[in-house]
């Protein structure tokens, strides 16, 4: 089929051709027969006669070619403004009507394409903007250029975000979130349940008041404070940086995760009571026995077993008791050159100083024990974490409204399901691991009116940041 419409298209060209040629052979030998004074003038009109109606017949074969180039110009014009409604029509059964039909169907794959297209990016922005992640997309760390429902809901009262400054955004909200978004990568972070119930009583509307209970600046009465994970990542996009922050509320998802680790907590204490309190009975038993008996020769051993036991058992029990009747900070001002060389000799790791080498001669109001024992199940978690000889650092700064500490390691970090679980009560990787490391630690610092975030590093390991109050 290819072969005949190729053939059909120079068929008329040597048509136009042979006939042109025959008219002119035949008008030249009749011109030859005219007088010598007329033959030179008749040949010149005539040859003027033949240009003349060959140009014209030459114009009337290629007009429609033309036409068809500049609608295909047009067409593709079209395609790079993303219209793709034009169609190509050409009546001859030659090679244009197969580029003509070959046009047409890239047309209408593009068609197809643009609508499919079209479909997934709506149902992408569906999803998008119902998801219960809080998404923000700023570009070049400046300018917000895209948040979906719920980032507007979290931050902003459920106002547009797009156009804002991101650092205009964050003077409104909670220093725990603007803090956890300028120090760069992943963690943890939790909102104090007074800055959101001072933000919500600021709002005067309605509907405003609604929204501010569920931002970051707000916070529903007596449910405590929120925890939120925060990801963080970053991409080209049209030559220019862009970094996309997802905020993930995970309050809910750790009250269920404490029910079912309180259910787990139950069944262990119960099952470590039942392996000391069975033992106790029968070794009692045994003593009244050999007590009958007059036996007294085994008695001693029988008693040291007991003591024993009860020892491992009271050892035990007073564990999950001091996490579970952790006393209110008693308050003296503590010098932290003294904390941390109490910790140092218990435990080794990095001091590090830099500028801020005067801050140990200056004292903090804390709660000595109960700090000293929430940095130590820091720097032993660190320890613990595959860090090497010189991997774990602590460092404390003085900022504008009281102390930070940074814990760090360059251990293996933690997972996001680790990371989503580190502060429930009992939770723990290790086999052997009580869980209540982290979360003590995490109940002394709020107790002390302070905030713990967790992260890791760009370079590998992790780091616990705590603020304290001055």
């Amino acid at each position: 089929m290819r072969q005949s419409r190729r053939i059909s298209l120079v068929w008329r060209f040597s048509l136009l051709a042979g006939a042109l040629t025959s008219v002119s052979i035949l008008c030249s030998v009749w011109l030859m027969r005219l007088p010598d004074a007329y033959r030179a003038m008749a040949l010149i009109a005539f040859a003027l006669v033949m240009i003349l109606l060959a140009a014209w017949l030459m114009y009337r074969q290629l007009a429609p070619m033309l036409a068809l180039f500049r609608a295909v110009n047009g067409t593709v014009i079209g395609y790079q403004d993303g219209d793709y409604s034009f169609s190509l029509h050409w009546p001859y059964k030659d090679e244009l009507a197969e580029l003509a039909e070959m046009h047409n169907a890239l047309g209408n794959t593009l068609r197809l394409q643009r609508l499919n297209l079209v479909q997934r990016e709506l149902l992408l922005d569906t999803m998008v903007q119902n998801t219960p992640v809080a998404m923000l997309l700023v570009a070049d760390n400046k300018t917000i250029v895209f948040a979906n429902i719920a980032a507007r809901q979290l931050l902003h009262h459920g106002r547009q975000l797009e156009g804002f400054s991101l650092q205009e955004i964050l003077l409104g909200l909670s220093p725990a979130v603007k803090e956890a978004i300028e120090k760069g990568g992943d963690g943890l972070f939790t909102v104090a349940a007074r800055n959101k119930q001072q933000a919500a009583a600021s709002t005067t509307d309605a509907a405003d008041i609604e929204g501010t209970a569920k931002a970051m600046a707000s916070e529903p009465d007596d449910e405590g404070d929120e925890v939120y994970h925060l990801a963080r990542r970053s991409f080209s996009l049209n030559g220019k940086l862009h970094t996309l922050f997802l905020l993930r509320h995970l309050t809910t998802e750790l009250r269920r995760q404490e029910v079912q680790t309180w259910k787990k907590v139950i069944r262990v204490i119960s099952h470590e009571l039942n392996n000391s309190l069975a033992p106790l009975t029968s070794l009692a038993h045994s003593g009244q026995e050999l007590l009958r008996r007059g036996d007294a020769t085994r008695l001693p051993l029988i008693l040291e077993t007991i003591a024993d036991r009860s020892r491992h058992l009271e050892s035990f029990i007073h564990g999950y008791a001091r996490f579970a009747k952790l006393p209110a900070p008693r308050y003296t001002l503590v010098r932290w050159q003294d904390l941390l060389s109490t910790l140092q000799a218990q435990i080794p790791f990095q001091l590090l100083l830099g500028e801020q080498d005067t801050v140990l001669l200056a004292e903090a109001r804390m709660d000595r024990p109960q700090m000293e024992q929430a940095l130590l199940n820091l720097l032993k978690n660190a320890r613990e974490s595959g860090a090497g000889e010189d991997g774990v650092s602590l460092q404390v700064r003085a900022i504008h409204d009281g102390w930070r500490l940074d814990v760090t390691d360059n251990g293996s970090g933690m997972s996001d399901t680790v990371m989503a679980n580190a502060l429930v009560p009992f939770y723990s990787t290790k086999r052997h691991g009580t869980g209540l490391g982290l979360a003590l630690t995490r109940e002394i610092i709020e107790a002390h009116g302070g905030r713990i975030l967790l992260s890791n590093r760009q370079e590998g390991g992790l780091q616990v940041t705590l603020i304290l109050p001055a």
